[in-house]
């Protein structure tokens, strides 16, 4: 940018349900950044322009309801889907909001969701063949209303040039300070970063994500056996043990089990396993090699590997970070 050019402007969707606080947050954080950014490099107007962008009927237009530069004209650089406080948004009720992101998109805007708002880039098509991600609560839904779109829910923010997509509800600041480095370079990043008090992007969404077992697959077999593994708690269990709970040949159940599930039946019970780990550090001073033990491994070596592969963290900082006394561990 220019002395001479405009700003670029960040437009943020308000549609119906959209959580208004990412919407208001966002925009308070882009002003922050603006103004420490002015005051760093003595420049006199604005360095980013912030709009809302109204949507009502379906067929209606999208249109600026609030501007931090009225009447300046042109066209978003950025647009911004927000979370949905309802259900995730899609079908016609939003064909206007389609049409204008896919003409928006085709005119070189850069699209961004958070949350719940992957559904409406979704709805355009554009994601197809990508990877995207949403909060992990709507990832299996997501991924079965739009098959072509490689959901990956182990990351919170996945910058795809032009298309960026972010993963929980407050995922809107690891957007918004990714926006701002794009924009306005990583030292305005870094400084509205430490300004905020939050944690530059880099964070992945699977210390936060819970694992919730597919159930609903309608394959009686490996939902018996799931059921049987939740009141196990997975320990001292073997694919042979399972395939016998289920009444199963072992290759016909391994089958069935990862089409029911989407996982191994190691890869499902490492899961539980880690769960009732994840219990223990938030919540008692146990020690990690006790925790370890307890919930089914001789070895806290082969433990540790397994909790960083599932939640990115070693059971020692996931403690520091999510203990509800913050209690010291390794």
């Amino acid at each position: 940018m220019t002395a001479s050019s405009p700003p670029p402007e960040i437009g943020l969707v308000v549609y119906p349900q959209a959580q208004l606080a990412a919407v208001h947050g966002l925009t308070d954080l882009f002003a922050v950044a603006d103004r420490l950014a002015r005051a760093r490099l003595g420049a006199g107007g604005p360095l980013l322009r912030v709009s809302h962008l109204g949507c009502g009927a379906a067929d209606g237009p999208v249109a600026r309801i609030f501007d931090t530069l009225p009447g300046a004209g042109g066209e978003p650089a950025v647009v911004i889907l927000p979370p949905s406080l309802g259900e995730a948004p899609s079908g016609p009720a939003f064909a206007g909001l389609i049409d204008f992101l896919r003409v928006r998109h085709g005119a070189g805007t850069t699209l961004a969701s958070v949350c719940a708002g992957a559904f409406l880039l979704a709805e355009t098509g554009l994601l197809d063949g990508r990877t995207a991600t949403t909060h992990w609560v709507c990832a299996d839904d997501l991924a079965a209303r739009f098959r072509a779109v490689r959901v990956d829910v182990d990351k919170l923010l996945i910058d795809d040039g032009d298309i960026i997509t972010a993963g929980g509800l407050m995922a809107w600041t690891d957007l918004g300070l990714k926006l701002v480095e794009r924009l306005l370079g990583p030292a305005a990043m870094m400084e509205t970063a430490r300004f905020l008090l939050v944690d530059p992007p880099g964070r992945q969404q699977r210390a936060y994500s819970a694992f919730a077992p597919r159930l609903a697959h309608g394959d009686a077999a490996v939902l018996q056996v799931q059921h049987w593994l939740q009141r196990a708690g997975a320990r001292g269990v073997t694919t042979h043990a399972m395939a016998a709970k289920a009444g199963l040949e072992e290759r016909t159940f391994l089958r069935r089990f990862r089409r029911a599930t989407g996982l191994r039946p190691t890869e499902y019970w490492q899961h539980l396993r880690v769960g009732r780990a994840r219990e223990l550090l938030e919540g008692t001073r146990q020690p990690v090699a006790q925790i370890a033990w307890d919930v089914g491994y001789d070895d806290p070596g082969s433990f540790r590997k397994v909790f960083i592969r599932v939640t990115g963290l070693t059971p020692g900082d996931y403690r520091r970070r999510f203990g509800t006394d913050r209690a010291a561990g390794g």
